[in-house]
């Protein structure tokens, strides 16, 4: 992934080297991303042309990163090429993990999702997170770049150490990581094979956003929920519908919300939706809540939860005075407000308070994994996201997202279930295991039972971004020893060893 790119970094001066790097972020992110032209363009209503040109500048925002690391990668290979096998992995993930909460936080696509397929390899995410598997991705690229240089300096007669220390690193870690991968997967297994299992129904009703909030469709909407609830969930623990999932506001159409309390009870479920909350302002003006909304299987609305993470731009204009031009993102009354409050709720059961617990984490905040770990530290047994994806279209996003549960199944040894509107719906295992899955833009009911975790948090749950921060420290370290090795500006690189 990074070897073209570090390859052509060998011996450039870093201010040279960000200018490459942001062009290869750039130009990559663009592809990554072109999902947003679909959601500002066919569902906001701003222009082809703005929409592109938003899209390039976001690729932009993020490429930065890259050449921000094509910079430090050619810093350090200047002034400590000894410690590059430590040093750009490092640097890595601290960009990351400022990409994690700078700006409000986008961190799509980071490197260590590649793996989400690879369980032996992501496991070690319930301590490091995320970032540590990009750091052992990013120390695998630095190992074999080295090895491609000292190939290429053999074959021209060049006298070039053997890179044996970034070799053998890189070697050692993987080892490691495979083998506790490997032992963690089988542990797992057992844990899964002993465990009291959860019944869960999840419907993914496929409705077209372009008519999702179209009166005219609000009782054929409310029928196909019924309909697939039914097949989904009859008798089961929990039926699952998607982010806003009602095409009206839950508690402000008495009516409509009479035929979702039936559904509940027809199925003899509980029942979880997502609805928008409206609410008012001390001066009378309106605001809204991306809330889900917890039904007992009574017909009785036991608990809601209120998003935390909200989407910039999608849910709330951030310098709104600045930039009224996209204020067609919001698709609503108003924007949205983040909620506050217990992040975790209680499946109902008799006796009262003995039901497991369980996380919702609505659609772009899956993406953020302490906010999960947060809602795991509540005595969470499972957790759940529900989303509508329809925004992204027929594009590599929905994927993309998916793929980013995985591991936030595995940072917190928690099993997932997942409602989309348009798909992907599915469960996915406290290993990361994906259970089932549903294909996409396609109407689905699946039934799936969901191990109930245990109460013995992971590393990761309970001390949260340790490795990260220790990454941005050793980074800071390795760049203030590298300004006294060497003058950035002037000096020339010591060795082109790895």
């Amino acid at each position: 992934m990074l070897v073209p790119l570090q390859l052509i970094l060998q011996d450039l001066q870093p201010k040279r080297a960000l200018w490459y790097g942001w062009l290869a972020g750039t130009v990559a992110f663009a592809g990554t991303v072109t999902w947003v032209i679909t959601a500002m363009h066919q569902f906001g209503q701003v222009p082809i042309v703005v929409s592109t040109a938003l899209m390039l500048l976001l690729a932009a925002y993020l490429g930065l990163y890259m050449g921000l690391y094509a910079w430090g990668y050619a810093t350090l290979q200047r002034a400590l090429p000894k410690l590059l096998w430590l040093g750009a992995p490092a640097l890595w993930v601290a960009l990351e993990f400022v990409r994690t909460y700078a700006l409000s936080g986008f961190p799509w696509a980071l490197l260590g999702y590649s793996q989400y397929q690879w369980l032996p390899v992501i496991q070690f995410a319930d301590m490091t997170g995320v970032y540590g598997v990009s750091f052992v991705i990013v120390m695998g690229n630095v190992a074999l770049t080295s090895l491609l240089l000292w190939i290429y300096g053999k074959t021209r007669g060049l006298t070039i150490q053997v890179p044996w220390v970034s070799m053998a690193s890189f070697g050692c870690i993987l080892v490691l990581v495979l083998a506790y991968g490997s032992w963690r997967v089988q542990e797992q297994a057992d844990l899964d094979a002993s465990a009291q299992t959860l019944s869960i129904g999840v419907v993914q009703a496929n409705i077209d956003q372009a008519v999702k909030w179209n009166e005219a469709y609000r009782d054929e909407t409310l029928q196909r929920y019924a309909s697939l609830s039914q097949k989904a969930g009859k008798n089961t623990d929990l039926v699952i519908w998607p982010e806003a999932a009602t095409p009206f506001l839950f508690e402000q159409e008495p009516t409509y919300q009479s035929q979702v309390l039936n559904i509940a009870k027809d199925t003899h479920s509980s029942l979880l939706f997502g609805s928008p909350t409206l609410r008012f302002q001390q001066d009378g003006r309106p605001y809204l809540y991306n809330s889900a909304f917890l039904v007992t299987a009574t017909g009785r609305v036991s608990d809601r939860y209120d998003k935390r993470h909200l989407v910039p731009f999608g849910e709330y204009i951030p310098l709104r005075s600045i930039l009224f031009f996209l204020d067609k993102l919001v698709v609503g009354i108003g924007d949205f407000k983040a909620g506050q409050g217990a992040m975790t709720m209680q499946i109902p059961t008799t006796p009262p308070d003995s039901g497991p617990r369980f996380g919702v984490a609505i659609c772009f905040e899956v993406i953020f994994p302490d906010l999960v770990r947060r809602m795991a530290q509540e005595d969470a047994n499972f957790l759940v996201t529900i989303t509508n994806d329809a925004w992204f279209g027929n594009s590599a996003a929905p994927y993309q997202h998916f793929g980013m549960v995985v591991f936030r199944a595995v940072e917190n040894h928690l099993g997932f279930a997942r409602a989309a509107n348009t798909g992907i719906s599915g469960f996915i295992g406290a290993d990361g295991r994906i259970l089932s899955q549903t294909p996409i833009f396609s109407e689905h009911a699946v039934t799936g039972s969901l191990p109930l975790g245990s109460s013995s948090p992971t590393f990761y749950t309970q001390f949260g971004d340790v490795f990260s921060w220790g990454c941005v420290i050793l980074v800071g370290i390795l760049f203030t020893w590298s300004r006294v090795t060497i003058p950035l500006s002037t000096g020339k690189p010591r060795s082109s060893t790895i």
